[in-house]
C-alpha cells in the first residue's frame, strides 16, 4: 500500500504593497525571523515584518529562504534583495531592491 503524503500549505502572505509600506526612506525592510517553523508564513507587525520559514539556520539556509520568500511576495528575483545586517541573528536588514 502506498503513503500519501499531504502537499504543504501554501505560505501565508500579505499583499506587496503592504510590506513596502514598512521600508524605511531608503528602501530598507527590518525583519524579525524564525527558522526552523512549521510552516512559512509572513506577518506584519509594529514597523517590523515577521518570517518564519522551515529551513534550519545552518550555513545560511534560513537567510537563503527568508529572501526567496520575500521576492516571491514582492514579485521580484531573490538577487535584487540584499542582506544588510543579521546574517546570525533573527533580527535582520533587508535592502529592497
Amino acid at each position: 500500500m502506498a503513503k500519501f503524503q499531504m502537499a504543504r500549505p501554501k505560505p501565508e502572505l500579505p499583499p506587496a504593497a503592504e510590506i513596502r509600506a514598512l521600508a524605511d526612506p531608503q528602501g530598507r525592510l527590518a525583519l524579525r525571523v524564525t527558522p526552523g517553523a512549521r510552516s512559512e508564513r509572513i506577518e506584519l507587525g509594529e514597523g517590523v515584518l515577521l518570517v518564519k520559514v522551515r529551513a534550519k539556520p545552518d550555513e545560511g539556509a534560513a537567510n537563503k529562504a527568508v529572501l526567496e520568500l520575500l521576492a516571491q511576495v514582492l514579485g521580484t528575483a531573490p538577487s535584487r534583495l540584499s542582506l544588510l545586517r543579521g546574517a546570525n541573528a533573527r533580527d535582520k536588514l533587508i535592502q529592497l531592491g
